[in-house]
């Protein structure tokens, strides 16, 4: 299940990603190649990454070839609580994003 089934098209938002400057301050505490963009970018690929293999853990079940139904089960809870991290993170942005428009200058 790759996030473009949430409405997400990966190549775009990784395109966007690449412009996105380091907003840190102190910039020589940061490597360079640890940019805002870059960390999002890492942690949408490690959300892409838990949801296929959740997505292998249910195909493994539904044709029975797994055998530890654990491992499945938590690898599927993994992908699930991931997804809803990414999700609210997203949210919180874009409310943080509609306050900054707001504020008058």
């Amino acid at each position: 299940m790759e996030i473009k089934k949430y409405g997400m098209d990966l190549e775009k938002l990784e395109s966007k990603l690449q412009n996105v400057p380091n907003l840190s301050p102190n910039h020589n505490l940061n490597p360079s190649n640890k940019t805002f963009g870059n960390m999002l970018k890492e942690a949408v690929d490690e959300v892409n990454t838990r949801q296929k293999v959740s997505e292998e853990a249910m195909a493994d079940m539904a044709t029975g070839q797994i055998k530890d139904l654990h491992q499945a089960a938590v690898a599927i809870g993994k992908a699930e609580n991931s997804m809803k991290l990414m999700l609210e993170v997203r949210n919180k942005a874009i409310s943080a994003y509609k306050e900054l428009i707001k504020t008058q200058m």
